[in-house]
């Protein structure tokens, strides 16, 4: 029997849902991702209690940029280290920053720097836990079991949105900021012990590349030039870029302006949301309940190219009941899309280069995409809903025909 830095061949045969190991990691990122939610509802209490909304919304964006800035370089170091080094460092230094932020609350009013300086932190982290989040499942798991992982990470994200939001307001209700943000900070702190106790196995290509006698910027053009010359994974970021511009702008600011300009209220657009995040999560659970679809490349293209059509189908419904329908096939689409994507890039991709890749599809997805927003809101406001939501549904549908023109990537399949 072959032994994979402590890992029976075995054990990576099982069912991810079934393996005690995976399940490990899965309640280590459930309970980070539970205490981020927390700490952004804090952050936001704190900083509108602290000044202005001007500078509450400068202290909600300061993450932003050390985020986008770093995310390369945070690729870089989790295939030099390892991504499971990375990230147990990396939510060590969330709990930390997050609970010193919460006694300095309890004992005096620091005032908006210490927020900011919360804020830049968290991005900074983020830089470096993002790339190795996405490498690490390839290293506790079959290929075969991927998508399924994929699933699981899904749901986990739907847990944490829908539960965080009542237990952050819960936390300011009752204690205020500090509270809110000592719950956020031992929930990041219950995700240690756990990555701890996660065993991963070594990858085969991690012997042939070793990066210990080359510098980062050289082990950064590398990782840049091997993805530009994939057959898989240079158009499916393409694809992914393309896909998160068209969606990105009229389903976060553009639906605040659609519920408005419809009268249907900020309970409306809960509504919307609720009905993109069923969908989601339904997505979710049958790639969790089935393990593998085939012709992941193909399923992924099909699936951007409607999803495509129903954001831009939005603008034009009348009624909030339609609209809600609609956004929870958008929601199912996008995460069977997103799911099959992510799949495919950690089986594409060589390990040695794994964390590089995950930060560029990571800068694409989280760090620029965001950046689309501001323009949506002036087009919608020059132009109108609907011209803005068919253009961003264009552009959207564009990754898809991407993924569907590319014979690479449309023939991609994941591993059985």
């Amino acid at each position: 029997m072959t032994v994979l830095s402590g890992i029976p061949a075995r054990q990576l045969e099982k069912a991810a849902h079934r393996d005690p190991n995976v399940l490990r990691w899965l309640g280590a990122y459930t309970s980070s991702m539970l205490g981020d939610s927390i700490y952004y509802i804090a952050l936001s209490w704190a900083a509108v209690q602290a000044g202005t909304p001007a500078q509450a919304g400068a202290v909600m964006s300061a993450s932003a940029l050390p985020r986008a800035v770093l995310m390369l370089g945070g690729g870089v170091l989790a295939d030099r280290l390892g991504p499971r080094r990375v990230v147990i460092g990396s939510d060590a230094v969330r709990c930390a920053a997050v609970l010193a932020v919460a006694a300095l609350l309890l004992l005096t009013s620091p005032g908006l720097w210490l927020l900011a300086l919360l804020a830049l932190v968290f991005g900074t982290v983020d830089a470096v836990f993002m790339p190795a989040v996405g490498a690490l499942p390839a290293r506790i798991t079959g290929k075969d079991q991927l998508a399924r992982v994929q699933g699981m990470r899904g749901l986990a994200i739907r847990f944490a949105s829908v539960v965080g939001a009542p237990l952050g307001g819960l936390g300011v209700a009752l204690g205020g900021a500090a509270a809110a943000f000592t719950l956020a900070g031992l929930l990041i702190a219950v995700s240690v012990p756990l990555l701890v106790s996660v065993r991963v196995r070594k990858l085969p290509a991690d012997d042939r590349s070793d990066t210990r006698d080359t510098s980062a910027r050289r082990d950064l053009r590398e990782g840049l030039r091997y993805i530009r010359r994939h057959r898989v994974l240079a158009p499916l970021m393409l694809a992914i870029a393309l896909g998160d511009f068209g969606f990105v702008g009229p389903f976060n600011v553009g639906l605040t302006l659609l519920a408005d300009r419809r009268g249907w209220g900020a309970s409306g657009m809960g509504w919307i949301l609720a009905g993109f995040g069923v969908g989601a999560g339904a997505a979710s659970l049958l790639l969790t309940a089935r393990g593998r679809l085939p012709r992941a490349g193909l399923v992924a293209a099909y699936a951007i190219l409607g999803g495509s059509v129903a954001i831009g189908a939005l603008a034009f419904l009348p009624s909030l009941a339609g609209a809600v329908g609609v956004a929870l096939l958008v929601g199912l689409l996008a995460g069977l899309s997103g799911a099959m994507c992510g799949a495919l890039l950690q089986t594409q991709a060589d390990p040695a280069y794994l964390g590089r890749v995950t930060a560029v599809s990571s800068l694409v997805s989280l760090g620029l995409a965001p950046l689309s927003m501001p323009f949506a809101a002036a087009a919608i406001g020059a132009w109108g809903l609907g011209p803005v939501y068919v253009v961003s549904a264009v552009v959207c549908g564009l990754g898809g025909l991407v993924a569907l023109c590319v014979p690479g990537l449309r023939r991609a399949e994941l591993p059985r």
